[in-house]
């Protein structure tokens, strides 16, 4: 249980981001894991420079926020160059968006080479000793990614729905039209999104690696996409709260198919895509998500 609510707070985070950019603007952004990935290459990149301050941990706390902008930042230019163009064809911007993310795979690659740099926290930070919670064992780390994680999606529910520019978001959701007409521009809001939405996937990428993974990989966008894609389905594309709960959703799912199958360790990964197929054969909408009707 206590493994399963960590997991859940921090699936609902990395699933936020994906909601947020097709709730405000339709697109289906299988780049997503990508920008995960980046997140945790750019924390490793932005901590061996110290920035100069003699304590590893605020290193480290500046590493994650300049890590965080430079992914946001490459993924609202990579959506003005490559996707803002093709918006409104479907099939082009799955195929743009997938071919986004390969080709950020193999950066890595040609950056950082085949290797498996470790993320963590610095040595002797309070953040990796351990404490006790009902007789389970768990790093700092774990305890402090899931409230960031928490404290992150109640701030951005409350700027979605309290700011002038999440009230902009949110027209614009409703019905780009209108919204054009009462001068939103949603080409900047577009891209703003898009900015916020990688931004969350980033933060994701290296606040579960530090307290789960512990190494970063070019591969490692494929299954923050499918758990993405999972929880965003069962809860309901565009849906914030149907997010987070789908999030936890799929974290005791993992853990119980983990704990209660034998050999459950090396099919965990099948739950989320499992979960694809029976919620879009049960209830396609999802469980807070609108019924999308097909045009003639």
């Amino acid at each position: 249980m206590i493994y399963g609510a960590i997991s859940g707070g921090l699936y609902a985070l990395l699933a936020l981001g994906f909601t947020l950019i097709y709730g405000v603007s339709g697109l289906v952004n299988l780049a997503h894991g990508s920008f995960y990935m980046l997140g945790t290459y750019m924390f490793v990149f932005f901590g061996t420079f110290g920035f100069f301050v003699p304590d590893p941990m605020l290193a480290s706390i500046l590493a994650l926020i300049v890590a965080v902008i430079v992914v946001g930042a490459v993924a609202s230019i990579t959506y003005r160059l490559t996707i803002h163009p093709v918006i409104g064809d479907e099939v082009a911007v799955l195929v743009v968006t997938v071919c986004l993310a390969i080709i950020f795979q193999q950066l890595m690659l040609l950056w950082f080479g085949a290797s498996f740099p470790r993320v963590s926290w610095p040595a002797g930070s309070v953040l990796l000793e351990s404490t006790s919670i009902m007789g389970v064992t768990l790093e700092y780390s774990r305890i402090f990614a899931f409230v960031f994680s928490l404290v992150l999606f109640a701030s951005l529910l409350v700027f979605v729905t309290k700011t002038k520019i999440g009230k902009a978001m949110r027209a614009v959701s409703q019905d780009r039209e209108v919204a054009m007409l009462m001068g939103i521009n949603t080409e900047r809001l577009y891209m703003l999104t898009m900015f916020l939405s990688a931004v969350l996937a980033a933060l994701a990428g290296i606040l579960i690696t530090t307290s789960i993974e512990k190494f970063a990989g070019p591969w490692l966008w494929l299954q923050p996409l499918a758990l993405s894609f999972s929880i965003v389905i069962l809860g309901g594309l565009g849906s914030i709260k149907g997010s987070l709960l789908g999030g936890f959703i799929i974290a005791f799912a993992e853990k119980t198919v983990e704990i209660m199958v034998p050999e459950g360790g090396g099919i965990v990964g099948v739950v989320p895509l499992a979960v694809i197929i029976v919620v879009l054969i049960v209830r396609p909408k999802g469980l807070f998500g609108k019924r999308v009707e097909m045009e003639e």
